[in-house]
C-alpha cells in the first residue's frame, strides 16, 4: 500500500489496527477512521487545544502528532474517560465530566473535551491544585464562550470530590444555589 501505513494503536483501552495515509495526524485517525468525534478539529495548528487527547496520561495536541508516532502509547479520548472511570470502580461519568456539568462550565461545548482531558492529566499529577495551577494547566486550551471561571471551578470541584479542599464559590453562584434550595 503506497502512501499508507498499517497502524496498531491502543485507544481507550482497546487495541486497534487500521490503515491510514502516512501523513495523517492522530486527530485525523481518531475522527475520520475511528469515528471518535469528541476530539474536535479546531485550528489544525496547535493553538486552540480542542483536539487534546491523553497520550500515556499526558495531554497532547493531536493535530500536531502524526498517528504513526502514537504507536506503542496508550491514547485516551473523551469517549474513554467514563468507561475508564467505571473500570476503576467508579459509577457514571468521570468526576470531571460531572463537575463540568454541575458547574455550568460549558456553553457551546466545542472546547470541553480538550479542557477535560487537560484537567484529567493535571489531577493525575496534582490531586489538590490551586486555581492558578488549574489555569496554567489549561493554558493551551482556548474557550470563546465561558470566560474560564466556571471551568476552573469545575476542576477544583472535581478535586474536592476526590478529597481536596473545598472550592470557594463566586458570590453570584452561591446566591443562585441558595435561591434554588
Amino acid at each position: 500500500m503506497r502512501g499508507m501505513r498499517l497502524l496498531k494503536l491502543e485507544i481507550n483501552g482497546d487495541e486497534v489496527r487500521l490503515a491510514a495515509p502516512d501523513h495523517w495526524t492522530l486527530l485525523e485517525v481518531l475522527r475520520y477512521s475511528l469515528g471518535l468525534t469528541g476530539t474536535k478539529q479546531g485550528c489544525d495548528k496547535g493553538d486552540c487545544g480542542a483536539c487534546t487527547v491523553l497520550v500515556d496520561g499526558e495531554p497532547r495536541i493531536s493535530c500536531l502528532q502524526l498517528a504513526a508516532e502514537a504507536e506503542g502509547a496508550s491514547i485516551t479520548t473523551i469517549e474513554g474517560l467514563a468507561p475508564e472511570h467505571r473500570r476503576a470502580g467508579g459509577e457514571g461519568a468521570d468526576p470531571l465530566q460531572e463537575a463540568f456539568d454541575s458547574c455550568g462550565a460549558l456553553q457551546c461545548g466545542f472546547c470541553q473535551p480538550g479542557m477535560i482531558l487537560s484537567a484529567r492529566a493535571l489531577l493525575a499529577h496534582n490531586a489538590t491544585p490551586s486555581a492558578e495551577e488549574v489555569s496554567a494547566a489549561l493554558g493551551g486550551n482556548l474557550c470563546r464562550c465561558t470566560g474560564y471561571t466556571q471551568i476552573i471551578t469545575a476542576v477544583l470541584t472535581a478535586a474536592h470530590a476526590a478529597g481536596g479542599p473545598e472550592v470557594p464559590r463566586p458570590s453570584w453562584q452561591a446566591a443562585e444555589q441558595a435561591s434554588s434550595s
